[in-house]
């Protein structure tokens, strides 16, 4: 992976598949950790917890900041849950996600991709899914788990979840706010490959009763190359009507990712 060349452009559009509702509010982290608590129990309330909305619209902001650079947009978002995720710049530049399929094009350059998440994966050295990326914008955890295989404890303000056996390629840390069983924090490293995600969120909100991310922050760090990714997700609604255009305009060159 060379983050200079294609990571920016690909996080950014991966993030962005990530969030006109006057009720929405800031969500106040004042749950109490019990250092006793099990994984069955913080598993059970992470189930318990997850969100049930069938779409949801909003905007999303974006900002990257790379080498002391930086760049900031405003996009459009739908999502159909485990179905679609959409975005859209002005009708610019859209992009879909389904569970088969990843795809964009831009009519500043007439250029479009129109595959699948081989690639993706390939980059972030890790079998990438819809599930996956949905989960980590709605601010659950983006691996499934299970009683059996991790183990829980208790670091500073969040509940810490952990495989009870790492791999040797590849470590995993999920950190669970107390107060709604959202995530604080998801971590991933490859040791060998000097390679870490780090997904923050900073702050929730609550629309309609559903507690989703207000502000993350995503850094991804390989050797000694960082790329910052923060994203506020503002006017979001939930279970309206939605549509989900998108027709790769003819006569577009395909983009060939290496």
């Amino acid at each position: 992976m060379n983050i200079k060349n294609t990571a920016l452009y690909i996080l950014i559009l991966i993030t962005t598949l990530f969030f006109s509702c006057k009720s929405s509010k800031t969500v106040t982290a004042n749950g109490e950790l019990n250092a006793n608590a099990s994984a069955k129990n913080i598993i059970k309330n992470i189930d318990k917890n997850a969100s049930s909305f069938k779409t949801l619209n909003g905007r999303l902001k974006i900002e990257s900041i790379q080498e002391s650079k930086s760049q900031s947009y405003t996009v459009s978002l739908r999502m159909e849950k485990d179905k679609v995720i959409w975005l859209s710049k002005l009708g610019i530049v859209r992009a879909i996600i389904t569970p088969n399929r990843v795809a964009f094009y831009n009519k500043l350059d007439g250029t479009y991709f129109d595959g699948d998440f081989s690639y993706l994966s390939n980059l972030l050295g890790t079998d990438l899914d819809f599930n996956k990326v949905q989960n980590m914008i709605i601010g659950e955890p983006i691996f499934k788990v299970n009683t059996k295989e991790y183990e829980a404890s208790v670091f500073n303000k969040s509940y810490l979840l952990q495989p009870k056996q790492q791999q040797d390629l590849f470590e995993l840390f999920l950190l669970i706010n107390p107060s709604h069983f959202k995530m604080d924090s998801q971590q991933i490293a490859q040791p060998k490959e000097a390679r870490v995600l780090e997904i923050n969120y900073d702050n929730y909100q609550e629309v309609d009763k559903e507690i989703l991310p207000e502000n993350i922050k995503i850094i991804a760090v390989e050797n000694d190359e960082q790329l910052l990714i923060n994203l506020e997700l503002k006017n979001l609604s939930l279970d309206e009507t939605l549509r989900f255009p998108f027709t790769i305009p003819s006569g577009y060159k395909a983009i060939e990712l290496k």
